[in-house]
């Protein structure tokens, strides 16, 4: 028997920059870490390849400018309203820059005590003593103020209520602040709405057009064309872009299906192994003290081959060791396992024998593992390499 399961190497590679040729990047750096990590590569094998540089890799950017062509061309209006966007420097202030820059006065809609993905615009304790019910109320900002006053969030200590109110002003706009967690609110104020969620995102445009909306549009449906030969993702527009320059956005990447295949490709090449490829952004898991859900990107991986394709068939092996095998112990209980694993139905949906295992897709829990390998920081490994994933007790 293997003594050792799954095992998870963040691979390090060159600093990506704009233009590079990404899939031998990635295959040398693999290549290079077999041989100093000495490693076998096998079938089955996962490479992981982080969203951010196939987007640097593949320049597709895009400026604040472009962001305000685009709003003005697609809205024409001096007046906006924007429902429900998250609370984040890195994913929202340049795309609020350039929506600012494109209009006179912008209705701010922002759901309350959290947003989407859980940050905090305060601490959810604080409506315990409130007559507050965050279902139904709606406040204004002098409301909001004199109940809440200068609360910031507890992770980047940012009072997001000033922050986004002072980029708006610095483009010589104007702002008002609407907190409240009914999509169709805003319509109170406006018609022409650009909704800013993102897992919900299609859901609050059928709300606001069924409920009189005039324009409404979505963050992806923001350059989901090029604007004057900007970067532009057809799928998901400004959806899943980060701030690259205080002008200037990473958009989420389009072209990795080419990538992906030239990787797998390259790797059999050089090894006659056939290894499964993925990119993935933000991992899908939420933090239990901060309340984040991590999951910022409109998917946790845009590009995947079709080995990754499906969900886990497994059985709890608590269960059978805890009830079917209960009265077998050591050498006779681990062979009754295994040859339960041997045996096991393809599809085991509903069979009690699998309650507890975890109902996800393989490549929203490979992703979620990359994500959590590779970090958002400084680690220097934008490159994943996974082995053992689809092994269980009885693979030899």
């Amino acid at each position: 028997m293997r003594n050792v399961g799954t095992v998870v190497r963040g691979i390090r590679t060159p600093i990506i920059k704009e233009g590079m040729n990404l899939a031998n990047v990635v295959v040398e750096s693999v290549m290079a870490a077999k041989e100093s990590d000495n490693f076998e590569i096998k079938d089955k094998d996962i490479i992981g390849i982080t969203e951010a540089v196939v987007g640097i890799a593949t320049k597709n950017y895009a400026s604040v400018d472009d962001i305000a062509i685009d709003i003005k061309n697609k809205f024409n209006t001096e007046t906006l309203g924007l429902v429900f966007p998250i609370l984040s420097r890195n994913r929202f202030s340049l795309i609020l820059k350039g929506i600012s820059r494109s209009v006179k006065k912008i209705y701010l809609q922002l759901s309350y005590p959290s947003d989407e993905v859980g940050n905090q615009l305060f601490n959810r304790d604080l409506l315990n003593n409130l007559n507050i019910n965050p279902y139904s109320d709606i406040l204004d900002e002098k409301k909001y103020r004199e109940l809440f006053g200068n609360e910031v969030h507890p992770f980047t200590g940012v009072n997001y209520v000033d922050f986004y109110k002072e980029i708006i002003n610095k483009e010589g706009c104007e702002v008002e602040f609407i907190f409240s967690n009914q999509v169709k609110t805003i319509l109170n104020y406006t018609k022409n709405v650009l909704v800013c969620d993102i897992h919900s995102r299609n859901n609050s445009k059928k709300i606001l057009k069924d409920n009189g909306g005039d324009i409404v549009l979505g963050l992806d449906d923001i350059l989901n064309k090029s604007v004057n030969g900007s970067g532009f993702n057809p799928k998901y527009g400004l959806l899943g872009s980060n701030k690259s320059t205080e002008e200037r956005l990473k958009l989420f990447p389009k072209d990795g299906e080419e990538l992906i295949k030239k990787v797998q490709e390259l790797i059999y090449e050089k090894t006659g192994k056939k290894v499964e490829v993925l990119v993935y952004g933000d991992g899908a898991f939420k933090d239990p003290v901060g309340e984040i859900w991590e999951l910022a990107d409109p998917v946790v991986a845009p590009f995947y081959t079709k080995g990754l394709e499906g969900t886990p068939n497994e059985l709890k092996l608590k269960y059978l060791s805890d009830n079917k095998y209960g009265n077998l112990k050591d050498k006779d209980l681990m062979e009754a396992i295994v040859n339960e694993i041997n045996n096991k139905d393809k599809n085991l949906k509903g069979s009690m024998a699998s309650q507890g295992t975890t109902p996800r897709r393989y490549v929203d829990l490979i992703g979620s593992l990359c994500d959590l390998t590779s970090g958002s920081g400084d680690k220097g490994t934008p490159v994943v390499y996974i082995q053992g994933y689809f092994d269980n007790l009885a693979s030899k």
